[in-house]
């Protein structure tokens, strides 16, 4: 219960990344406010089972305190009325994690701008990126009232791999790359107020979607690599979950201030393990055996 009397709202928390990372939050105690826009009856466009609800039932029943609240985080009176209801509820906001996405179903693989359909690819930039400086503008005021808050802008991939990697879609490469340098900007202004701001990016992720494409669960994921092999580093959405937890309770937070980090990367500085208790590091396994050529094998990676 390391974080018993935090407050954290985690953006987008339906399922995947933010749904581990809620999990986990309450997991060490925290009161989680878990937004998106699917709802039991409510579903988004995803018209996907997972809801928010489950999410926040997920949070309190590992320990902490989880409180769904449907909201479409490209408007902005509606981010606003989020915020001031955690002011007036909790009167604090200690952890705030951007992981809005909800591109999917809209970006077109190894397609030029003049294929890709552009309205899809506006719109892709708009949840990748609007959504993040919506909420940020709206929750990070409360968030700088007491010094040590954590923001997190959880992204797909390392400064250091996207830099020199191209993410198959200029829309996608550019919502993926914008992630990333818009917490640089937000470490900038942050600092001063005793606050911190990094980019996140899980490693491959075995989330409900993913698992439900390759046509497993998460009990017989393995079974994916026999036609995906590559797929034997992927992790659990807990793992990135164990990620921001540690941080958060880190004592010496503000030496990450506007980094780009990794789950597996922080793995191998606070020690936390995935559920089946290996430490995945996909981002250096991919440039190194999938990008190289190399056979499929984890070995000295997790």
């Amino acid at each position: 219960m390391r974080l018993r009397g935090k407050v954290a709202l985690v953006a987008g928390a339906t399922r995947g990344a933010g749904r581990g990372i809620a999990v986990e939050l309450g997991a060490a105690g925290a009161t989680v406010y878990v937004t998106g826009r699917s709802t039991r009856g409510h579903p988004s466009e995803y018209a996907r089972p997972e809801t928010i609800d489950e999410t926040a039932e997920l949070v309190s029943a590992l320990g902490g305190k989880g409180i769904a609240v449907q909201v479409d985080h490209l408007i902005s009176e509606d981010v606003r009325k989020l915020v001031d209801r955690i002011r007036a509820e909790q009167g604090r906001l200690d952890i705030l994690v951007n992981d809005i996405w909800g591109g999917e179903k809209l970006f077109e693989w190894n397609k030029p701008v003049w294929q890709h359909n552009l309205e899809n690819g506006l719109r892709m930039l708009r949840l990748a990126i609007d959504t993040h400086l919506i909420t940020a503008h709206h929750a990070l005021p409360l968030l700088i009232e007491r010094p040590g808050g954590l923001l997190v802008e959880v992204t797909d991939g390392t400064s250091e791999y996207n830099a020199d990697h191209y993410r198959l879609s200029p829309f996608y490469d550019l919502a993926k790359v914008s992630v990333t340098r818009m917490a640089w900007a937000h470490a900038q202004d942050l600092a001063p107020h005793g606050a911190t701001s990094i980019s996140l990016t899980p490693g491959w992720l075995r989330s409900e979607m993913m698992l439900e494409a390759f046509g497993v669960t998460e009990d017989n994921w393995r079974d994916a690599t026999a036609k995906v092999p590559h797929f034997i580093i992927s992790e659990t959405p807990r793992f990135v979950g164990r990620a921001v937890t540690a941080l958060a309770t880190d004592a010496d937070l503000s030496r990450w201030n506007g980094q780009s980090l990794s789950s597996g990367g922080l793995a191998r500085v606070y020690g936390f393990t995935d559920l089946d208790g290996s430490r995945p590091d996909a981002w250096r396994y991919v440039p190194e055996v999938q990008d190289a050529g190399k056979p499929a094998d984890a070995t000295g990676y997790r």
